[in-house]
């Protein structure tokens, strides 16, 4: 069965390309050129990934973003013109999984894909409750919980600790982290990793003894069991 792959996208040269190439490599495409229609088909429909262009009539990438999150989590790669570290860390901690700017290869935006659904498929097959001392995520139920108190996290704060749980007692660099949670390559000085370690650290770590998550001066982090 081929993969659906919903493109929300309002400029007609950026939808041919997509359409043509996406075609040829034997995906089904749906198009929706603004936010509304967008965001009502993501929500109702099936799509194995959704291409999602910043910049839209009716309503906004980020918007469409926030609703499909509410309710789903349809693998999502924004296209957009706009490239600053402010621009990616706003659509990736909307909920977005990867962020590819315009103007693109192709080859570029398919190897993303094909990325993000086998980073997917990963997950789906790894185990759904994972544990470090009284540390406790349920991928499923999407809790976490420590010494019985349960954890509120945002998706990417989830994300992120899932992570360093798969990979515990291993030492992550910040690209790594990049790569695997936020799913671009490291680019520039940017401290979007450091600012999402603090933020998970001070809800897993405060007020307790043993702490579990560790920074290597200059090498990274790393969660010891």
């Amino acid at each position: 069965m081929k993969e659906r792959v919903l493109v929300i996208e309002d400029e007609p040269a950026m939808i041919r390309l997509l359409e043509l190439e996406l075609s040829y490599e034997g995906y089904d495409i749906t198009v929706a050129c603004d936010g509304i229609t967008g965001a009502g088909q993501a929500l109702g429909e099936h799509f194995d990934i959704i291409l999602l262009d910043l910049n839209l009539p009716g309503i906004s990438g980020i918007e469409v973003c926030k609703r499909v999150r509410a309710v789903k989590q349809t693998p999502i790669i924004m296209l957009t013109a706009r490239d600053t570290v402010s621009d990616r860390v706003r659509g990736l901690d909307t909920g977005a999984d990867d962020y590819v700017p315009k103007p693109f290869a192709i080859e570029e935006l398919l190897a993303r894909m094909r990325s993000l659904q086998r980073r997917l498929h990963a997950a789906e097959a790894g185990d759904e409750v994972l544990h470090a001392k009284d540390l406790i995520l349920d991928r499923a139920a999407h809790r976490v919980s420590r010494a019985g108190r349960e954890i509120e996290c945002s998706q990417r704060e989830f994300e992120l600790l899932h992570c360093l749980l798969v990979h515990k007692n291993r030492l992550m660099n910040r690209e790594a982290l990049l790569n695997l949670v936020w799913g671009y390559s490291y680019e520039g000085e940017t401290n979007v990793v450091d600012v999402y370690i603090r933020y998970v650290r001070m809800k897993v770590d405060e007020g307790y003894s043993e702490k579990l998550i560790h920074t290597v001066r200059g090498s990274g982090y790393i969660l010891r069991d």
